[in-house]
């Protein structure tokens, strides 16, 4: 079993998606940093994590994959202090949302640890710039990143 099919597939990280931008959409240090969201975001952010997570290839199959999502955080310089509240803010919605299942919650915030850093690394870089082929989407499951 996938962790995506352990967190209850795509309507449970609908939900986590939605929990999430709720409160970032509020919050006054993140809320700039995402001056430019549309609703869109939270359904492709649960695409994503769906892929992540062990489910459906449909971000690398529809939305571009590892390359695109890396090349949106482009130019939009993330500092520590974004990704820190970012993370507490994801915690809370985790919380909530999985509340059933705890032992979910730790395997999530490594994920999403790890993941932010290098959404804040390639967010230092101007838009354009060229970060070479990533690789295809990581796999992420109860023990943290999957090698092939």
């Amino acid at each position: 079993m996938t962790l995506y099919d352990d967190l209850g597939g795509e309507p449970a990280l609908r939900r986590l998606s939605d929990a999430f931008y709720e409160r970032v959409l509020a919050d006054e240090l993140l809320a700039p940093v995402f001056a430019n969201f549309t609703p869109t975001h939270v359904e492709r952010v649960a695409i994503w994590l769906g892929e992540i997570f062990g489910g459906p290839a449909d971000f690398t199959a529809r939305l571009g994959g590892h390359q695109a999502l890396l090349n949106v955080h482009l130019g939009l310089g993330i500092r520590e202090e974004h990704r820190q509240r970012w993370l507490e803010l994801m915690q809370a919605a985790i919380e909530e949302v999985l509340a059933d299942r705890p032992d979910l919650h730790k395997t999530l915030m490594a994920y999403f640890d790890w993941g932010t850093a290098i959404a804040k690394d390639v967010s230092q870089e101007p838009p354009g710039t060229d970060l070479g082929d990533p690789g295809p989407t990581p796999r992420w499951g109860r023990d943290g990143l999957v090698k092939d």
